[in-house]
């Protein structure tokens, strides 16, 4: 079995419509009732979706809304919440018109400034009353305006509690480009690397050691970077012996395979460790292409990661779906149902 564990959903394009009209006016639409979509709608705009992921063989696929689906940089955080309901109402719904293939990921009503603990509600919604099997989080909401903590700060405990408490795993993968003249390739990577190497610096696992986090993007820079961040943390065993090593502290994380690139992903099975690292294409999305050098789309990942030599029968059981029946205990219960 294939599991796919960093996708995003498709929705109607009156979802757009709803997000814009509430953005660009937010205090006329703030009291609207929640829009619904009529099953052959969603069902319409899902059909493109479906027929690519069963291309490539993948089995069963955890959706998420888009980074853009709403816009979590805004500052109306009850115009946020609106968004982000719709978004995981229409996942719910792909859920349910297409249950042997996917999963929902719920996204969070974050805003700039304010608790993640005003998150719990609508994850509480998600997981118990549709089944959802984990979360997406936004690691740095305000895109640098200084109001949202890195992830290692106590800020986020309200929100890694519940985690928890509910045994969900967390996605962490950046929002939408609030400055859209900083180039989208690097935009995603970097602030994943940094909330990655903040978990990594702090006290998170030590506090919450059975909280269960995934860097999407195959961790940004984090295992390309390895030797930098060795050499302080070899600093800090010598004061106390009682530190662990980053190589150690990395293992922590799991992380995706939304590299496309053979190269680029042994060095993360190397450096992570194949029980630690989960297929994922991000299919479709801006990776489907077609490499002119194979005749394959790059997010076609599956075909790279078989082509590895050195990987094992359990290397590949594990990637392709050992591991994340492991950590998705709500995906184990699916898969095998």
């Amino acid at each position: 079995m294939i599991i796919d564990v960093h996708a995003h959903a498709s929705g109607p394009d009156s979802v757009y419509a709803f997000n814009y009209r509430l953005t660009n006016s937010p205090s006329r639409f703030r009291g609207s009732a929640t829009p619904s979509f009529s099953d052959d709608s969603v069902a319409a705009c899902m059909q493109d979706h479906i027929q690519q992921v069963k291309e490539v063989g993948t089995n069963i696929q955890l959706i998420s809304p888009r980074p853009w689906a709403f816009p979590t940089s805004i500052s109306e955080e009850v115009s946020v919440r609106l968004m982000c309901q719709v978004a995981n109402d229409v996942i719910a719904q792909t859920v349910q018109l297409f249950p042997t293939m996917f999963r929902g990921i719920a996204g969070l009503p974050q805003t700039a400034g304010v608790s993640p603990a005003n998150c719990l509600e609508e994850l509480d919604r998600c997981v118990k009353s549709f089944g959802f099997v984990g979360c997406k989080i936004n690691p740095d909401v305000g895109e640098g305006d200084g109001q949202t903590p890195p992830m290692g700060d106590e800020w986020w405990y309200p929100l890694y509690a519940r985690m928890v408490e509910l045994d969900i795993p967390g996605l962490i993968h950046t929002g939408g480009r609030r400055n859209t003249r900083e180039p989208e390739a690097g935009h995603y990577p970097n602030e994943e690397t940094v909330a990655a190497h903040s978990i990594l610096g702090s006290r998170v696992f030590k506090d919450f050691p059975n909280l269960k986090l995934i860097v999407a993007h195959g961790g940004g820079y984090v295992p390309y970077q390895i030797g930098r961040q060795r050499a302080p943390r070899f600093n800090a065993m010598r004061r106390n012996p009682d530190t662990e090593s980053f190589d150690e502290s990395l293992r922590r994380l799991y992380f995706d395979t939304v590299l496309y690139n053979q190269e680029s992903l042994e060095l993360l099975f190397k450096l992570a460790g194949t029980d630690r690292c989960m297929f994922g294409s991000d299919r479709p999305a801006t990776g489907t292409a077609i490499d002119p050098a194979t005749g394959h789309s790059l997010d076609d990942i599956r075909p790279v990661i078989e082509a590895i030599p050195w990987l094992s029968d359990a290397d590949r059981h594990a990637i392709f779906e050992g591991t994340a029946t492991q950590i998705y205990p709500g995906l184990a219960v699916g898969a095998k149902a």
